[in-house]
């Protein structure tokens, strides 16, 4: 089934005028965008649906160290397309005005991501895993808490460090009033589930589950 155009995301960079429908990724269409858009309107490196799948075909495209094989795979806030042949890497993120956006990064940066836990759950043999915002979970010993954040090393499929939320942490905000924009925390209130942020030298409140930690000041 198609999406029609008049109802995706305002994320989405596309134009409000065109063919009637578009291609509806194969997750939630709130959460990033599919590969299609990515390459044919965002970084513009095809000019349609032919030329996507194609490129796919010959196995030139990655999501995260993996081979692309469907072009409504969802690309989600910090994930990396990386571009074979043009042995190029880029990061969806979201500008200020709420818009999704590809950031050329170098070969070192494609390697990671960041992503926040939003779930934990203890298996059999007293194992910890650890549900993250881009879908994925993940078993691992690392001390970690919902609501922080990890950073995974797609090469070799590992968290390998845990970020906590606590104040004085640098954070990125992707939903809401705010998103798009980063600060640093002042306050939590953990009975609200609310931050006070300071976001260019002004005092900001926002709701733990619109934001993602990034790291530690200094």
């Amino acid at each position: 089934m198609h999406l029609k155009r008049q109802m995706v995301p305002k994320s989405w960079p596309i134009h409000r005028k065109g063919t009637k429908y578009l291609v509806r990724p194969k997750a939630d269409i709130k959460k990033g965008a599919p590969i299609l858009i990515v390459l044919r309107d965002i970084l513009k490196i095809v000019q349609n649906r032919k030329e996507v799948k194609r490129v796919i075909h010959m196995r030139h495209i990655l999501l995260n160290h993996k081979l692309v094989n469907d072009e409504k795979n969802n690309v989600w806030l910090f994930d990396v397309i990386t571009l074979l042949p043009l042995k190029k890497s880029y990061r969806l993120k979201l500008s200020k005005n709420k818009k999704i956006e590809m950031e050329e990064i170098n070969e070192k940066e494609s390697n990671y991501k960041i992503a926040k836990i939003i779930g934990k759950k203890i298996l059999k043999g007293k194992k910890l895993q650890l549900n993250l915002s881009d879908g994925r979970n993940f078993i691992s010993d690392i001390s970690c808490n919902i609501n922080d954040s990890v950073f995974i090393n797609l090469k070799e499929k590992k968290i390998e460090k845990c970020v906590p939320l606590k104040e004085n942490s640098k954070i990125f905000i992707f939903a809401g009033k705010h998103a798009g924009e980063e600060g640093t925390i002042n306050k939590i209130d953990k009975e609200n589930k609310t931050v006070e942020l300071n976001i260019n030298g002004k005092a900001t409140h926002a709701l733990i589950e619109q934001l993602i930690v990034m790291n530690k000041n200094g």
